[in-house]
């Protein structure tokens, strides 16, 4: 199976035909009988070591049949060898910045990321010194104690791009992630730029529905193993039934993804028009060295995008407020229309100038556009837009950090 269409159905049921069932099955057992105590010493000793899989499953902190099985879908997906699932998408992050402690204490990072992320490498939570850089700094900052390189593109909220092959180059021999969670796999392909390690909150997209807390990293086998280890001690495994949602979203990434970048790409064009919209942030709207980023790494826009509205912060509370098909709420990449406030909301533990200084303004929106009638959702945006108009008469607001 080559085309990612075929895949997004058929992989990670390789064996279903063996077990003589059609639709994934959920193995909820906790722990598993250990008869033969050889066979059950052997198979804990092997999960601890971060063996994908062993004779016996031991327990179900240590390893679970139906989440293996999303694992082995979401690696083909990928183009990689491997692929671990998490319980969230942060809880993936911390696996991979903990492991990272094995090779050093510092980590590169290019903002903007998603503010939690962004929270978690500033705070030194996981032991590691985080440098917030541009990415043409990269190769002057490495250090020898530079463990990781961290990196998100499309970007939260701003839908920057970065040359995700330039970084790499740059970055040399230290390993580079890149959390791909705004570009699935049929719009965007890390591995093909030479990404260690490419992750997702499958909470959005890859799940697609609003109903899985999910996060993947897919890896080496190699670098999968240590991720594996961290995840057994730290008992982050993905739920088996949220893996088994995750599986059947998968079936219907790609016809998901279409559709709703075929309304986001309308959707983009006619805000750019709207009187009360100053610019608006979409790929395939990009220019100048952002444009060949686009061309050269994704194979399409996606379904996300920012944009800033002219009377700042009053005039996005009124659009929050006035939407009626839209959902404003966080998170992205499900089926509905999804809107929300950047600043004051996925990234307000930001500080206020880190927040400047990445164009995260108080007149930004961040949109996720969904599979609906593409009019129904402009009828919804124009009317909540229209009634902007008045903002500029209302006592100004400030979005705190």
């Amino acid at each position: 199976m080559s085309h990612l269409d075929t895949l997004a159905v058929h992989a990670g049921r390789e064996d279903f035909s063996r077990i003589g069932v059609h639709a994934p099955p959920i193995d909820l057992s906790t722990t598993y009988p250990t008869p033969d105590l050889a066979i059950g010493t052997a198979s804990f000793d092997a999960l601890v070591a971060g063996e994908a899989s062993a004779e016996n499953p031991i327990y179900a902190r240590l390893h679970n049949p139906t989440v293996a099985r999303v694992e082995n879908a979401v690696a083909q997906l990928e183009g990689m060898p491997a692929c671990v699932a998490f319980g969230s998408g942060m809880a993936a992050m911390t696996a991979v910045l903990l492991e990272a402690k094995s090779r050093g204490n510092h980590v590169l990072a290019v903002r903007p990321v998603y503010g939690t992320s962004d929270h978690l490498l500033a705070s030194g939570l996981c032991g590691l010194e985080t440098e917030f850089v541009n990415a043409d700094e990269i190769a002057a900052r490495l250090r020898a104690d530079t463990a990781l390189v961290i990196i998100e593109t499309p970007a939260n909220p701003t839908l920057q791009l970065v040359d995700i092959a330039a970084v790499v180059e740059a970055a040399g021999s230290v390993p580079v992630l890149v959390d791909s969670s705004f570009a699935p796999p049929c719009i965007q392909r890390p591995v093909n730029f030479g990404a260690a390690y490419v992750l997702h909150s499958a909470t959005k997209f890859l799940s697609g529905h609003g109903d899985v807390m999910a996060g993947v990293v897919s890896c080496s086998e190699q670098r999968a193993k240590p991720l594996r280890t961290v995840r057994a001690a730290t008992g982050a495994l993905l739920h088996p039934l949220a893996a088994y949602l995750l599986h059947r979203g998968l079936a219907t990434l790609n016809l998901r993804v279409e559709r709703a970048q075929r309304n986001a790409e309308i959707i983009a064009l006619r805000l750019a028009r709207h009187p009360a919209v100053a610019s608006v942030h979409f790929p395939s709207l990009h220019s100048g060295s952002q444009a060949e980023i686009y061309r050269k790494q994704m194979q399409g826009p996606g379904a996300l995008m920012a944009f800033e509205l002219k009377c700042g912060y009053d005039a996005a509370a009124t659009v929050l407020a006035s939407v009626r098909l839209c959902t404003p709420a966080v998170s992205l990449g499900a089926v509905d229309t999804l809107i929300q406030h950047p600043a004051g909301l996925t990234h307000r533990v930001l500080t206020e100038a880190a927040r400047e200084q990445h164009g995260i303004s108080d007149g930004l929106v961040r949109l996720s556009v969904g599979i609906e009638n593409i009019e129904d959702i402009w009828l919804d945006l124009e009317q909540a837009l229209n009634a902007t108009v008045s903002t500029d008469t209302m006592p100004r607001v400030q979005a705190s950090a």
